[in-house]
């Protein structure tokens, strides 16, 4: 069977790049088209694979600066000629889903969320605080854009949604129904340290607004709670200044470090809605309960009393009243290890390979070749 994977774009790595792994892994033989590659920004192992880009690949400044190039990504994955391929596995949070199959080949979607400055343009819009001139410009693209990706999503055969956020925004997004899979953990790389749990509280996180990482500062900042701070972004100097003394920022760090630091954390504070959120799983692999904001993801990954803690409002006064309450000695890490391991890379290989076993005419014959 000829195999293809699509993924919107490989200039940074994080969750979506994690997923890529762990399919990659599944289908070593299986090329990866994408709109464009950064080498440098990408783990050794990308190197080796066989990354076929599109014409954006050659446009300068794209690798770097991605988001002004967004009215090209719909022709660059209509562009690509996939009809040499039996099935099609897609990996978006974008476009990649565009990509056009033969009629008789199968399509699955792997879907990290629909396209989120689409679909939720005016919220993304507030949140990244773009130009005047964006502003202007923007909308007439989006008005295009849903057009295009409602229309080019029905292209996909099997939709599977990463939470029952996700699953939900296919739905209304889409008109879709699709199969939930959670994104894999590789637990191995996780131990917990029952006997070495310190005082602080502990984020881990990219530093931008979504992640609403102010509501953390301020906070431990208004209660006095040792909070420490793991991460780079562009907020960096705006939590800063919203720090008390009891707030350290750490910057990035080696990922021994972050091990560390999950193992030996009183808990980890997830205050952000994401659409799954891998760092909250990592916690708790460590043996270390979270207190997370209820929504997203977080509904999928927090058994609340069992794993962790949920605060309903996105507010300062919200959180500061879950930590006020919060008491270490009440969870076990033994039982908050166990719930991780359900979402382990060896479940999520299981499901998704039985997954197109199911829906893929030929697929399992083939592996078994």
């Amino acid at each position: 069977m000829r195999i293809a994977l699509v993924h919107d774009w490989l200039n940074q790595y994080g969750g979506a790049e994690r997923v890529l792994e762990v399919l990659h892994d599944l289908v070593p033989q299986a090329p990866i088209y994408t709109s464009m590659y950064d080498p440098a920004a990408m783990p050794a192992a990308f190197r080796r694979w066989d990354i076929r880009t599109s014409f954006m690949q050659r446009l300068p400044w794209v690798k770097r600066h991605h988001q002004p190039f967004l009215p090209l990504y719909p022709f660059a994955f209509d562009g690509f000629d996939l009809t040499g391929y039996d099935l099609v596995v897609s990996n978006s949070s974008a476009f990649c889903h565009c990509v056009v199959t033969r009629a008789d080949a199968v399509h699955v979607n792997y879907c990290l969320t629909p396209t989120r400055f689409v679909w939720g343009y005016h919220a993304y819009a507030r949140r990244e605080r773009i130009t005047r001139l964006a502003r202007l410009v923007l909308p007439f693209f989006i008005t295009f854009a849903r057009l295009y990706d409602a229309t080019a999503a029905q292209r996909v055969d099997h939709f599977v949604a990463i939470s029952r956020a996700v699953a939900e925004r296919i739905r209304k997004t889409y008109r879709r129904d699709s199969t939930i899979i959670y994104p894999p953990l590789d637990c191995s790389r996780f131990q917990p340290e029952p006997d070495r749990v310190e005082q602080y509280f502990l984020v881990v996180s990219r530093l931008i607004p979504y992640k609403r990482v102010d509501l953390a500062v301020r906070a431990c900042s208004e209660l006095r709670l040792p909070l420490k701070v793991v991460g780079g972004g562009r907020d960096l100097d705006r939590l800063r200044r919203l720090a008390g003394p009891t707030v350290e920022f750490l910057g990035r760090v080696p990922d021994a470090e972050v091990r560390r630091l999950y193992a030996r954390c009183q808990a980890f504070l997830f205050p952000g809605e994401d659409d799954f959120g891998l760092t909250p799983l990592e916690a708790q692999a460590s043996g270390r309960p979270v207190i997370a904001y209820a929504a997203g993801g977080a509904l999928d990954t927090v058994r609340p009393g069992e794993t962790g803690l949920l605060f309903e409002a996105q507010t300062v006064e919200s959180l500061k009243a879950v930590l006020q309450r919060f008491d270490a000695a009440h969870f076990d890490p033994a039982t908050i290890r166990a719930h991780a391991e359900r979402f382990d890379v060896a479940e999520f290989r299981h499901r998704f390979l039985t997954y197109l076993a199911e829906h893929v005419p030929g697929f399992a014959e083939s592996q078994h070749g």
